[in-house]
Order: structure tokens, then sequence, then C-alpha cells
């Protein structure tokens, strides 16, 4: 089974419980399986709430625990010696050992000794290892979430107030595609930034599915703008061959209409050196008739700012346009083959039929060209003939 996070609001730990029990997780055996954690003092009551005229489930964690924080070595050793499934067990210790990794980082302590405040209680356990119980239950393969809105303003915690995302969301969602809103309310809290970064293979739009089920959980607060909820859809997940492989990169590209010519060509050379995928020269038109040229480059999201500093350290233009987009691109590998060249690099592509072709390397050609001093489209098709009648013998 395929479960999608539609996390249009954000997500807390209370909005995933809810959620699960509104897809059918009874709250009974819920309790009776978190009762397996050597922890007393706490219930779960369930009521039925409106978001903007949709129902849903509010859960609140009740406690009478006296224990006011506990730290990674604590939670630990609780979970560890929980009579829970190893499953449950890995998965809850997983998304606690990324709260003390980030909290640790934040504050300046080693992790065993990082102490849980707003965390570490016994709501915030009942939360994470609830939600990993409730995929157990309901038999979920694989999760998919959504790109998730993050608020502004600030927030009172043990350590004062602090900004919105807190420096612990923030540090959770490294390399997590988010993205603002404007609320002045905490979204994603960092319960729910833990659940969902060690629960979810990947953030993207709703893959392609059969929709089974849906269900609603509700957050504490009414928003102005939108319905406070976290969506679950559970569901079978259509499968499609495919050959191509995916991924998401970032495009940084500027107009220039008053640079020597002869610098784009250097300027090229030291963005390939910097880890550009492509770049490219655009013919344009710009302001009153002005003939320019569009540059545009193609790099990994993490090279992004390299880029950006090239071409304004490089170029002439006084600013840049940067965003990310999703790329599909065929499968490709390097192999060598025999020819009248002698053992000759080329690429074997991957089509998207599952078929193969075989196309050589420039630097290769234009070698051989130059050494046999021969035209370089003979060497070009000399290979592939080769390897087509190889392919075919």
């Amino acid at each position: 089974m395929l479960a999608y996070f539609d996390c249009f609001s954000g997500i807390s730990g209370d909005m995933t419980l809810g959620a699960f029990i509104d897809l059918g997780v009874p709250v009974k055996w819920l309790k009776e399986n978190i009762g397996n954690i050597p922890l007393t003092g706490f219930d779960i009551s369930v009521t039925s709430v409106f978001r903007n005229g949709i129902n849903a489930r509010n859960v609140h964690v009740k406690t009478k625990d006296a224990v006011e924080s506990r730290n990674y070595a604590e939670i630990r050793s609780l979970l560890q010696n929980s009579r829970l499934s190893q499953q449950v067990k890995e998965r809850s210790l997983e998304a606690f050992k990324r709260l003390a990794e980030a909290e640790a980082a934040i504050h300046g302590r080693p992790v065993d000794k990082v102490h849980f405040h707003e965390v570490g209680g016994i709501d915030a356990i009942v939360d994470i290892v609830g939600a990993v119980l409730c995929v157990e239950y309901l038999g979920i393969e694989k999760i998919i979430a959504s790109k998730l809105p993050l608020g502004t303003g600030f927030v009172d915690c043990r350590h004062g107030t602090l900004p919105v995302p807190a420096p612990a969301t923030i540090a959770l969602l490294k390399d997590v595609p988010v993205y603002g809103t404007g609320i002045p309310h905490e979204l994603v809290t960092p319960t729910g930034a833990a659940i969902i970064v060690t629960l979810a293979e990947s953030f993207e739009t709703m893959p392609d599915m059969l929709i089974n089920k849906s269900g609603y959980g509700a957050g504490k607060r009414e928003l102005e703008t939108i319905p406070n909820l976290l969506r679950i859809v559970t569901g079978n997940a259509q499968e499609h061959k495919s050959y191509s492989q995916k991924d998401r990169v970032a495009v940084v590209e500027t107009c220039i209409d008053d640079m020597n010519p002869e610098v784009f060509g250097f300027v090229m050379d030291r963005l390939f050196e910097d880890g550009a995928l492509d770049v490219y020269w655009i013919p344009i038109f710009m302001k009153k008739n002005r003939p320019g040229t569009m540059v545009q480059v193609l790099c990994r999201t993490d090279q992004k700012e390299t880029v950006i500093n090239r071409i304004l350290s490089e170029t002439t233009s006084l600013g840049v346009r940067y965003y990310d987009v999703d790329r599909a691109w065929l499968v490709r590998e390097q192999i060598t083959v025999k020819t009248v060249y002698g053992m000759v690099k080329v690429k074997r592509i991957t089509d998207t039929d599952g078929g193969t072709r075989i196309v050589p390397e420039y630097e290769v050609c234009k070698k051989i060209a130059l050494e046999k001093n021969i035209p370089i489209r003979i060497v070009y098709d000399t290979i592939q003939q080769l390897c087509l009648d190889k392919k075919h013998a």
C-alpha cells in the first residue's frame, strides 16, 4: 500500500495520529501497543472537529508523567527495552536520533546529552511511536509526501522565544523541498518534521495511484486562510516501467547586452569547471530592441550559489534569476568497444522502450579525426555502424 501525505497546512505529531485514526486505526489498539513501552501516565483522547467544513480527527495526548524532559539516551533506552516490534523500534529510534542530532548541532552538546523539552515529554514519544505503529497497522509499504509549507513569526519554548520555523525544524528539513506561506504560525513542528523525514521516501506531487481512502488530522488552532489539516491518502501505486531517471536541478539565468562577445567562451569554460551540467547562450532582443544574449545555466541545486557567483563576477550582469526544475533523463553508461580505431569509449543509452543505442564521445572522435587526418563525421559514422552491426549480429 502507498500513502501520500498531503501537507498543505504542515504537519505535527497530533495531526499525523489524527489522520491515521481517521483512516481506520483503532484508538484502543493504538493505546495498547504504545503501552508496550515501559511508560505510564498517558491517555489518548480523540474528538471529531470541523476545519472549513471538513470533518477531521483531533487527537490530544493526556499526560500524568512527572518527567518534564528526557535526554536522547533515556529515550533510546525506553524504546530499546520495549516490547514493540523490531521495525517499530528501529523507525522510532531513527526519528529521535534525527531530533537529537539536530538539537545537538544547534545547542553545541553531545547527542546523548541533549535534553528534549517540548519533544522529550510523553506526548512526543506517543506521537512518534504512534505514527510508526499506524504505518505498521495499515500495512503501508511506501510513503511519499508533498513539499512542506513553512509559517513565520515566533514561538515560545523552554529556551525562550524562537523564530518560526524553529531551529530544530530547519535542521531536520535539510534537503527537503519547502516553501514559505506568510502564515504567522508554526506549521511544521519539530516532532512533525522528525516523523515525515523518517517515514517519507521522497517529497513530490501526488504520484500515480488508485485511491482507496483518505484521512484528515486536525491541528489545534484555526487558520484564517486555509484549513489546518493534514490529509493522508492511501491506495495502490500504478507502476509504469520507466527507463528514465528523474531528479531536481537548478536553472540560473541572466540577460547581457553590454559585454565583449569574446568573454562568453571564457565564462562557459569556467562554468563547466564549476560543475555546471549545461550552459546555453540564447540570442534575444531587449529594451529598445537592443540585441543581447540570455545566459542560462543548468546545475545541481547545491551548485547554485557557485554558479551565481561565477556569473556575477565574470560577466557584466548586475543580477540573475534562479529557480528549481524537475528533470527526466535517459539512463546512460560509459563502455569501451573495439573498433577499427582501437578501443574506443562510447555512451550506451537506454531508450524509453528498453532498447539501447550507442553514441560516440565527441572528444574521442575529435582525437581520432586529428590523428588519422579524416573528417570527424566519418569517425562518428564508422563507430556507430560497427556497434549497430554487433548489436544485430
